[in-house]
């Protein structure tokens, strides 16, 4: 029987290991935690040459390794981290040109709005500002909340000339959707 150099009982005891480390759970670093196994036993233990001596050697450096890397990333908090590659490259913002279109729009909006008359303005600011019908209507001091809704009727045909004809949105014409005419009107 031919007796195995010391070379080539670490190249076996380096697969053991391995597969070892591997069941472990630590698949990403399982090749790290065996080169730093095989450097403490070159570095450290270099008398040490026979197999029966040499596997519960490396198996205990293994778990203290293995222990070491556990300690660390709990400490680190790396547990709970999502992989950087699991992250999206891009930025999910909009991209520049419908920016542009949708500031463009917003522009063209205010516009119109300076060109309606104070009631009309008025209105809208108090809708902006998130008032119902009925608060509107004692806001302004209107005994007939039919008045209220007459006038936002008007308001909103006026505004709606001002820009064009259209309440499209970017945003649901992108999608594909029927334009925003019916939800607004």
């Amino acid at each position: 029987m031919r007796v195995l150099t010391r070379e080539e009982i670490l190249g076996r005891l380096r697969e053991r290991i391995l597969a070892f480390a591997t069941s472990r759970g630590l698949r990403d670093g399982a090749e790290d935690l065996v080169q730093d196994v095989l450097m403490v036993l070159h570095e450290k233990y270099p008398h040490v040459t026979e197999l029966i001596e040499l596997v519960p050697l490396s198996f205990q450096i293994l778990r203290y390794k293995m222990l070491d890397r556990h300690r660390k990333t709990l400490r680190h908090g790396e547990y709970n981290q999502e992989s950087v590659d699991d992250q999206p490259l891009v930025d999910p913002g909009d991209d520049p040109a419908i920016q542009a279109e949708q500031k463009e729009r917003v522009t063209q909006l205010i516009a119109a709005i300076q060109q309606l008359g104070e009631r009309c303005q008025n209105l809208f600011r108090l809708k902006l500002e998130g008032n119902t019908f009925p608060e509107i209507q004692k806001i302004l001091g209107e005994r007939s909340i039919n008045t209220i809704y007459t006038w936002d009727s008007r308001c909103r045909k006026q505004l709606l000339a001002l820009m064009g004809g259209e309440w499209e949105t970017l945003h649901l014409k992108a999608k594909g959707s029927a334009s925003n005419k019916e939800t607004v009107g």
